[in-house]
Order: structure tokens, then sequence, then C-alpha cells
């Protein structure tokens, strides 16, 4: 559970100064690499379509990425400018020093991310993981949520064999019959629940013990300062979609071109993505600004959210370090901006 961390603090200090040069150079050149994940969210829409590039005449390249790991690596190197990760890997990231802010909320998780537990596995609840197989992504939100669960179900994570998988190699150890369960997101999460059982969510994970989750888009912090006009553009693009999923939701069907993008870019089916985006919620532009989520400063939830998880992954033993206050990881003005 440690090599993520012990290598990031590796790259961290070894890529510095490739980071500060590539961040200028993007600077100059009006260039941006934009990291994404597989998540079945509005936006999806825009990257294809190439709204980013219409609003901020920035050359945009995006680079998928497979966890929010690989995405605070990446960030952390110089090899992107901005990039999607859930909560988990934004606490971990901050803790050891990465120099990155959060400045837009993507989803509020909710039902999107669910333990499942394959049929035939002989895992009915909870307390029947012991000695199972569970696959998810370590330090990802679904990591986090499910060490969660099984401690408020009073069972030992060390107790289950908890494997480090990406989402795809979560799909081909399901098929394979490798794993009893699963903590996952869509569009992986859509195919495991065919042939398995949701023993819980995040959704009410959260419920039961107020310790949400998110995913959310980051920025270094040096590019933020240089290229304020491009992350403020960002932003519309991003609240303006996701305006477009909420207010029209029954426009965005199996066959819209908006769909379609979603799975193409997100590698899901489209008969399966209105479905896959009804489990989020998308928090406005005004709300994001709130101290519900961005506003605040250390009160903000997002900041207390980023803390909660970040205490508790330091009880896993997954980071050594807790910040005193992570609203300094929280940066409120583009959401602020496009409220206006």
């Amino acid at each position: 559970m440690n090599r993520f961390f012990s290598t990031l603090r590796v790259s961290v200090a070894a890529v510095a100064l490739i980071a500060v040069t590539s961040t200028v150079a993007s600077a100059q050149s009006r260039e941006v690499v934009i990291g994404y994940q597989d998540m079945v969210v509005p936006w999806r829409y825009a990257q294809a379509s190439g709204e980013v590039e219409k609003a901020t005449g920035y050359k945009v390249t995006y680079r998928k990425l497979g966890s929010g790991a690989d995405v605070i690596r990446a960030l952390a190197s110089g090899s992107i400018q901005l990039g999607e990760a859930g909560s988990s890997p934004i606490a971990a990231g901050l803790s050891q020093g990465v120099d990155i802010s959060l400045f837009w909320i993507l989803d509020n998780i909710n039902d999107a991310e669910a333990l499942v537990a394959r049929n035939g596995s002989g895992v009915n609840s909870l307390a029947d993981l012991k000695g199972k197989k569970l696959g998810l992504p370590f330090v990802s939100t679904s990591h986090f949520h499910a060490l969660v669960a099984l401690q408020n179900a009073g069972v030992d994570p060390s107790s289950v064999k908890i494997l480090n998988l990406r989402p795809p190699e979560v799909a081909a150890a399901w098929e394979r019959g490798d794993i009893d369960a699963t903590y996952i997101w869509d569009p992986v999460l859509a195919k495991v629940k065919k042939n398995g059982k949701v023993l819980t969510t995040s959704g009410e994970v959260a419920k039961e013990t107020g310790k949400a989750t998110f995913d959310g888009f980051v920025v270094n912090r040096k590019f933020a300062q240089d290229n304020a006009a491009f992350v403020s553009g960002f932003v519309k693009v991003l609240s303006t979609t996701d305006a477009q999923y909420r207010d029209h939701k029954s426009n965005w069907t199996a066959g819209s071109k908006e769909v379609e993008a979603v799975a193409k870019e997100s590698g899901a089916n489209a008969a399966d993505v209105p479905a896959s985006l009804a489990l989020y919620a998308f928090p406005t532009a005004a709300e994001q600004a709130s101290a519900a989520w961005l506003g605040g400063g250390a009160q903000a939830g997002a900041a207390k959210s980023l803390a909660a998880t970040a205490a508790f992954l330091k009880t896993q033993g997954t980071i050594q370090n807790v910040l005193p206050d992570y609203s300094a990881g929280v940066d409120p003005r583009f959401v602020q901006q496009a409220a206006r």
C-alpha cells in the first residue's frame, strides 16, 4: 500500500525542475496537457467536441490515465498540468507535498462507486469478505471507502486480501474469476453488476459514517498562476456542460450525440451511460463557490473532507503525514468567478 507514496516522494524531488520547466513552456506556447480517467461524467462531451480549445485558444492534449494515483504522479512529474482525481489521491498527494490545488468538483460520488460481490463467490455481506480477494485501485476514493466500510462493519481490513488493480485490470480479473469482489466505478461497475451483488455504495457509506468522497480537478499551482485565464475559461466550460446535463437530462439518451461522446471518451457502453450519470451529483458553480464545497477556507466542505480522508489514510499506514489545514490545497477563485 505504501509503494505509490515512496515512489511519489522520489518523483517529487527528482522532477521538480522538469515540472517548473514544463509549466513555463506551457505558458509560453499556450499548450496544456490534461490528464483524465474513465469516469462517466457530462464534461466528456465538451472534451470530445473541442469546447476547451474553442473557449481558451489553447492547444489541448488529453492523456488518459489508469487511476487517481497515476494522475497525481503525472502532475508531480510535470507531464500533465491539470488532472482528474478522487478526494483520496488528492488528499494523499497534498500530504506528500505535491504542488497542486483543487479548483473544481467534478462530481459528488454518491452511488457511482459500489462494493460488488461476484455471484458464486460466497460473499453476501461485508463480514463474508474475510479471507476473500477484493480488487480495487489503491489510493482511490473506492479504496478509502472500502476501508471505511469494512471498519464500520467491524471487519479488520487486514483480514481481507485487498489487491491493487486498475479498472481495466479489475474487469479482466472479474471475468477470470480471480477476485471475489470489487469496489469500483463505471464503466466497470456496470459490467460487474451484471453478475454480482451490490453490498454497499459510497452514498450509503457516507450516510453511515459522515465520510463523503468526490472527484475533482486539480492543477499545478505554478501553471494556474501563469495561466489564470485558461483555468478560468476551462471552469466555464465545465460549468456549462454540467448545466446542460442537469437542465436537460431527458435529452441525454443512449442515441444522443452527448451520450455517444461520453461513451467514446470513457470507454463505456452508450446504453449504460444515462443510468451511470444518474448515480452522481454535479454541484453548480454557485454551490461549489460556497462553504459546502470550495469556499470557506478551513471550514470548506472539500477541505474538511480532504483532512478527514488524510487522517484515515494515516491510521492505515498509507501516508505518513497529515497537514494542519487542507484549505491550502483548495482554490475557490475560479468557481467564484464562474458563479458571478
